[in-house]
């Protein structure tokens, strides 16, 4: 690979003008300018950033850990980290922890290593681990995404998932169904918690609110749980499932028995990814604001780096009203 001195040799100037052109082309003459971007043309120079910041001790990277790259709510958030970090001169690296805390602590590890500007985390558990502490205490800026924080020194942004579910909940009751079932993995994840918590509280004190848990967040647990649904004498007439991965897996079981949605069973998913509106019968979903997640998670966090203090974020959910839960029960 061509040289920065070669690139000085080629345009005839010194390696500091080349330097000025590379990292400050504000100050060069547009002649000199001219000269050293041709020379960088013709040999196909490109610096080596890792050299530059290593000698500035931070990169311009952005590490975004997620816990299951798979979902597509993960997927929009780093689409809009990636906008906003693009306009900052920045790069996004995607880590996924698979929901594994020891495997998120290997990538904030390994992250801290690389010295990289900062760190959107979606944290594997509640209460803050030593993993994250250490790189907080290296002075590398987190703001975790997805979730709020239980300090008021820490950056985060978040969805009222509490919010969330009480819309899902009282738009099943508005349209008559009373036996709701919610479909969900056991309680431990903070998000999936509040959206529970959220039905109950619409479904109120007479309310009854059956939980069928699952092996997990995916298309495949949703179908898994949806057997159980139709074991009973009496299956409930509505499902609120805790994300529409879920919710797609219960639509796909329904699809194979012949059971229609919604006349026998309304189902509402929550995030709202591109493949509720596309499914077989479209979804009613609790949009999350994905991409702003993602955007604003970065743009919290380069202002961590200028130095200013952490904030808090917690925006509002929205119901989308599809097919699933058209009508009344049987109708």
């Amino acid at each position: 690979m061509a040289t920065v001195k070669e690139v000085a040799q080629r345009a005839g100037v010194s390696l500091g003008t080349v330097s000025n052109v590379l990292n400050r082309p504000e100050v060069v003459s547009d002649a000199l300018r001219s000269r050293v971007e041709q020379a960088i043309a013709d040999l196909g120079f490109v610096r080596n950033e890792s050299a530059r910041q290593l000698r500035a001790g931070v990169s311009r990277t952005i590490a975004v850990v997620v816990l299951d790259v798979a979902n597509p709510f993960f997927t929009d958030l780093v689409t809009g980290a990636e906008e906003v970090a693009e306009r900052h001169d920045a790069l996004v690296v995607l880590c996924n922890s698979g929901n594994d805390p020891e495997r998120e602590a290997r990538h904030l590890l390994r992250l801290q290593q690389q010295r990289v500007l900062g760190v959107l985390l979606s944290p594997v558990r509640e209460e803050p681990t030593e993993a994250l502490a250490a790189v907080r205490r290296h002075g590398t800026p987190v703001v975790l995404v997805d979730r709020g924080s239980p300090s008021a020194q820490d950056a985060s942004v978040a969805v009222d998932d509490v919010l969330g579910g009480r819309l899902a909940g009282e738009h099943l009751l508005a349209r008559g169904h009373r036996g709701i079932t919610f479909v969900g993995p056991p309680p431990g994840l903070r998000q999936v918690d509040d959206r529970l918590a959220g039905l109950r509280s619409a479904a109120g004190a007479d309310g009854a609110v059956r939980v069928l848990p699952t092996s997990g967040l995916t298309v495949r647990a949703g179908s898994q749980a949806a057997a159980a649904l139709f074991a009973g004498d009496r299956p409930p007439t509505a499902v609120f499932c805790a994300n529409d991965l879920l919710a797609l897996g219960v639509l796909n079981e329904c699809v194979r028995r012949g059971v229609r949605v919604p006349q026998d069973l309304a189902i509402v998913g929550y995030d709202d990814i591109g493949f509720a509106a596309s499914a077989a019968v479209p979804l009613t979903s609790v949009r999350q604001p994905r991409e702003v997640l993602g955007r604003t998670g970065v743009e919290l966090l380069l202002a961590q780096v200028e130095g200013r203090p952490a904030r808090q974020l917690v925006f509002d959910p929205e119901l989308v009203v599809r097919r699933s839960t058209e009508g009344r029960p049987g109708r």
